[in-house]
This record gives structure tokens, sequence and C-alpha cells, in this order.
């Protein structure tokens, strides 16, 4: 018996004949997009190409999100006033890859601002399995930067045919997320490089609409968010500037590494999702991010292996230092992120990068910042290691 392309075209799938439809044809089109991704080769020339791409767009990330919020302020406002007047029993915040790590990231921000559960889900898990707990009480997000991830786009038909309503972000306009959702969001960032700032404005984006509808529903604290949030780019813009060179220097300590782990609790682990698909995208090295917490229940840290621990001001700290103490026992290089004159981590870390104070919701626009810089010099130093030349300017 042949299996059909997903299970959302089986007899029983809640989709109607268009949505089958719709779903057929993007299955078939990632097989074509996976079959022209980079191979794992340093001197593949796609590949190096890709990751300078990813240096201009890194630091055009703060001009992508000021470039969102103007050219979409009008929809965001509009969205906030319906979210403040009739606001969602429950929020699914749904994606793959980098947009499921935006999810995460804002998750903190959208519950504290909204008032209401938002949780994140695998959009293959939404699609397949938790989809049938949806109903019109239940408000979807679903992010994809192209509009066309498959497992993104079936998550979202199954909400609508629930009668969930449902919100599409997308770099795409006129793609199929866009065209098949309730609300859009157009997010004003390129992708030509690996994801950056398609991940860092969409969460921009929703940070900022999360605030506008706590301000119009009249929630505490509100106006000192969106304060908070019009300072990100200026911020951003200085953490790329002062990052580059100190990150760089760590990049030529631990390039030869081929095993990278990232750690950190709330919405800095969504970073530490960042770092490592940072890794895995720019170098053909292994990398993983692993849970605070679940990082003590197993040994996750290896003699010599990297560790970047992500630690913004917030009730995780404590527990951020006791995994850098547990990776330096473990003879495991510790580089860590803090905010400003945090000390707690210091004494186990080989480096400690200080960033700049900000709420701990909005702690991943800044702490992924370090880790897309160090996957991006770890990948120049494995191209020159491979006899690549790097033209001049890259960093």
């Amino acid at each position: 018996m042949n299996q059909p392309l997903t299970s959302l075209l089986a007899p029983d799938s809640p989709l109607d004949d268009a949505g089958r439809a719709i779903v057929t044809d993007l299955f078939r089109g990632e097989q074509l997009l996976m079959a022209a991704l980079p191979t794992d080769d340093p001197r593949d020339p796609k590949r190096l190409a890709r990751v300078l791409l990813t240096r201009g767009e890194m630091f055009g990330q703060p001009d992508a999100i000021r470039t969102t919020w103007r050219r979409e302020g009008d929809a965001i406002r509009g969205l906030a006033r319906i979210l403040a007047d009739r606001p969602p029993r429950r929020v699914i915040l749904t994606g793959c890859g980098d947009s499921l790590a935006v999810m995460q990231a804002m998750r903190l921000l959208l519950e504290t601002t909204l008032g209401v559960s938002c949780e994140p889900v695998q959009a293959l898990d939404l699609a397949y399995y938790h989809g049938g707990t949806l109903d019109p009480g239940s408000l979807v997000v679903g992010l994809s930067s192209s509009g066309t991830t498959t497992r993104t786009v079936e998550a979202m038909l199954v909400a609508r045919a629930h009668g969930a309503t449902t919100l599409a972000l997308s770099n795409t306009a006129g793609s199929a997320l866009m065209t098949q959702a309730d609300h859009c969001l157009l997010i004003h960032a390129g992708r030509r490089g690996w994801p950056t700032q398609s991940s860092t404005a969409a969460m921009a984006a929703l940070a900022l609409l999360g605030a506008e509808a706590a301000r119009l529903a009249g929630r505490p604290g509100a106006d000192a968010l969106l304060s908070a949030i019009g300072g990100l780019p200026d911020m951003m813009a200085g953490v790329l500037r002062e990052c580059d060179g100190t990150v760089a220097g760590i990049a030529a300590e631990e390039w030869p590494k081929r095993m990278f782990l990232y750690a950190g609790g709330g919405p800095a682990y969504a970073a530490a999702q960042f770092g490592a698909v940072k890794m895995k995208e720019c170098s053909p090295d292994h990398a993983m991010a692993v849970p605070l917490e679940e990082f003590h229940h197993y040994n996750s840290q290896k003699a010599d292996d990297p560790l970047f621990l992500l630690a913004p001001a917030g009730p995780s700290v404590p527990r951020a230092r006791d995994t850098a103490e547990e990776g330096r026992r473990w003879r495991g290089r510790i580089i860590s992120a803090v905010t400003e004159a945090e000390t707690a981590l210091d004494a186990a870390s080989h480096h400690v990068l200080r960033l700049p104070a900000l709420p701990e919701s909005l702690a991943a626009c800044i702490f992924t910042l370090p880790v897309q810089l160090f996957a991006y010099h770890v990948a120049l130093e494995k191209f020159r290691a491979a006899g690549v030349e790097i033209p001049d300017g890259a960093g």
C-alpha cells in the first residue's frame, strides 16, 4: 500500500481539497530546495558564499527591525487592538528550526503582555498530533521566512480547519502561509545568508505586538516595555560592533573542535537554539542546544567541548553558575554571556561576554548576537584551515 506524501493527505485528513493541493505542491517544492543546499565540504563555493552573505545580514539586523516596525506599524497596532478587545483563550506558537526558536524566545513576553498561556509547539507535532485540541478560542501564530515550509503551512491549515484564528509571519508576501492565514505580518528582512535578521525582526515584531496589546488593555508595565523594545535596534548595533572582535578571538581558539554546546533557561534557551543552528549551518560540525536544567541530568559535556552558556539577569542565573562549575569539572571549555556587571559565572568561565541590561523577556534579541558571531567566525577559521581564500573585509 502506497503511503501518502504526508499524513494530511490521508482519507481522514481534516483538510479540504484546496488544502490538500497546497500541501502536495509545497512538499514537492521542498524536496527540490533540500537538494540545492550546500555540502559540508569546506571548499564548496556555495557554502563559502552563503556564510559570507551572513555577515552583512547579521550587521543589518537593527535596520531590518526598524524597517519592519515602520512598514508594518499599522498592521501591528490593528492586531494589538483585536487582541486587547477579544483576547484568545490560549495561544499556540508554531514553526520549525529558527522559527520555532523565535517562538520560544517570545513566549515569556507574550504570556506577560496577553495574560494567557502561550505554548511553542513544533509545527509537525501541531499538524499531526495536537491540532484536535484547537478551537475558536485558540490563536495560532506561525512563522516561516519563506512562507512555504510545508510543516508550518500544514499546521496553519489544520488550525483553520478546527476554527482557530491564525496569524502568519513571513518574509514572503503572497506565500502559501500568508494567503492561508486570517491575519498577516510581513517581516522586512533578508535571508540570502544563513538566517539571522529574519529571526530577530520577527521577534521584534511579536514583541511590539504584545506590548501594544498590553498598553491598549491597560496592563501595568506596558509603557516601560514599549520603551525597552524601542531601544532594541541601537542596543543590538552596539553589541554587534563591540563583540565582533572579542568573539573572533574566542573562535580562533575554539574552531578546531567538532562539537559545540549551548545552554540557557527561559528566553535564553532560544538563544542557545539559535547558536546551535547557526553553527550547524555555517560549519560542518555538530552542535546542540541543551535546556539549562537538562544539562545536569546526564553528562552533557565532554572534555574540551566548548559550552556557550547564556545567562541574562533573571532567576536562572544561579543554575547557570552551577552549570559553568559542572562544565569546568568535566574539563570542558566555558564561554559565558551575562548581563553587564554579573560576576557569578566568572570563576568557572574561560571567557565572559558582558551584554547590556534589558527585560529578560527581550533577552533573546540580544543574547543571540554573540552566538551568531561565534558561528560565523568559527566557519571562517575552518575555511582558512582548508586553504580557502577569504576576501578582505570578511572579518
